[in-house]
């Protein structure tokens, strides 16, 4: 079965974060029986024989890269077969192409968000939080007074719990090469 981690400030390369080897080998270290960085951003595709394994995987690669690499950030994951079908109900449809900058995909701590429910604003106005369900946020930003938003410090500050995000581009793009 494959899963998506989706690392949190992780810049492949630079100081404090993996190279693009050491994520990969971290991961098989870690028992996955196969482990494929996508793109520079910290996102890696991996394989472990049954779901309930997936989490368990990537916390034991995260411990292995504290320690190759100093990395102390934390690791959420998502089933791939899930994006796909994210990706196949297509839920940015609702808004105008014209009306937002960037359409996002946040993960965090499911427990974090228990009792939130959205949509939820930024102050600007320039981010919308407009689904949130079992660790995961979309979202859309726009562009105002030449400053567009962006979703994880809402959500951060709201969770009061680290969060990471990628562009629905990327996810869009993970799927299609990966499912």
């Amino acid at each position: 079965m494959k899963f998506v981690a989706f690392l949190r400030n992780v810049n492949l390369g630079q100081p404090g974060s993996p190279t693009r080897a050491q994520l990969e080998s971290a991961f098989l270290q870690a028992g996955a029986s196969e482990a494929a960085s996508f793109m520079s951003n910290g996102t890696l595709v991996f394989s472990v024989p049954r779901s309930r394994l997936a989490r368990g995987t990537a916390k034991r690669a995260c411990e292995i890269l504290s320690h190759v690499c100093g990395l102390k950030e934390p690791v959420f994951v998502s089933g791939l077969t899930h994006l796909a079908q994210l990706v196949a109900e297509d839920p940015f449809a609702q808004f105008a192409a014209s009306a937002i900058s960037e359409r996002c995909m946040s993960f965090f701590e499911p427990k974090a968000a228990a009792r939130l429910r959205p949509p939820l604003e930024s102050e600007r106005k320039d981010c919308l939080i407009f689904r949130i369900r079992d660790g995961e946020a979309l979202s859309i930003t726009r562009t105002i007074g030449g400053k567009t938003g962006y979703p994880t410090p809402v959500l951060e500050k709201t969770l009061n719990s680290p969060v990471t995000t990628r562009s629905w581009t990327t996810i869009v793009r993970l799927v299609k090469r990966h499912a």
